[in-house]
Order: structure tokens, then sequence, then C-alpha cells
């Protein structure tokens, strides 16, 4: 099994950037297609970015592309979110998640382990 822990969340102002971090423990991360989600007060949990191990190609919600930046470190056993021109919107608990088996899928049931999140809020 593979332990997900999620950091960099908190509080910054409209504009503004955060990086989040997702460290994985167990399994080997070179082969791990690594995916973020959140979800934000009284919605579902959406598909924000993910980035496969069979090509290393990322993909990005329409949402948050030109904005945020999904980037691996197989060297560090660590995959990033980069979120630059931060939106109210963004407002969300994020979420990074394991897909064992897949590509990096948008789907939330494709995914095997689930980090605990990591609230981000961002101000106007």
């Amino acid at each position: 099994q593979v332990h997900v822990v999620e950091s960099g969340g908190g509080l910054v102002q409209a504009g503004g950037s955060l990086r989040l971090s997702c460290q994985t423990y167990g399994g080997t991360f070179s082969k791990l297609a690594m995916g973020w989600f959140r979800q934000a007060p009284g919605k579902e949990r959406e598909f924000v970015a993910a980035v496969s191990w069979t090509d290393g190609s990322p993909r990005h919600a329409d949402s948050v592309k030109g904005r945020f930046t999904i980037v691996r470190d197989n060297a560090k056993n660590t995959v990033y979110l980069q979120m630059n021109s931060l939106k109210p919107e963004d407002t969300a608990v994020y979420y990074c998640a394991v897909d064992v088996f897949g590509t990096g899928s948008v789907r939330e049931d494709s995914y095997d382990y689930w980090g605990q999140g990591t609230q981000v809020t961002v101000s106007s």
C-alpha cells in the first residue's frame, strides 16, 4: 500500500501563489500515476490535475489551465501542484491521490490511495 501526505496549503490573497506538496511512502513512485482533486464547501469533489507514469504527460482541468502546474520529482517521491494567480473560487480542500494501475484519470474512482487533504483559502 501507499501512504500519501499533502502539505503546503494555507491562506493567500487573490492573485497570490501557493505550492502544494504530495509525498508518497511505499510503492514505486516512478510507476505511480498521481492526481490532484479539490472539494469546495457545498460542492462535489472535482479533478484538478494529474500526471502519468507511462509517458509523464501532465493534464489539467480547464478551470486551472494556465494557472496551475503539476510536476513530479521522482527522486523525492513527491508531486507538486504549483498554483499561481489564485482566485477566491479556488478555495477548497485539495487532495492528492495515487493511481497504481492507471495513467492519471479525471475520475475519482480510478485512484487507489488518498491523502488527508490540505486546506487552501483564497481571500479577495
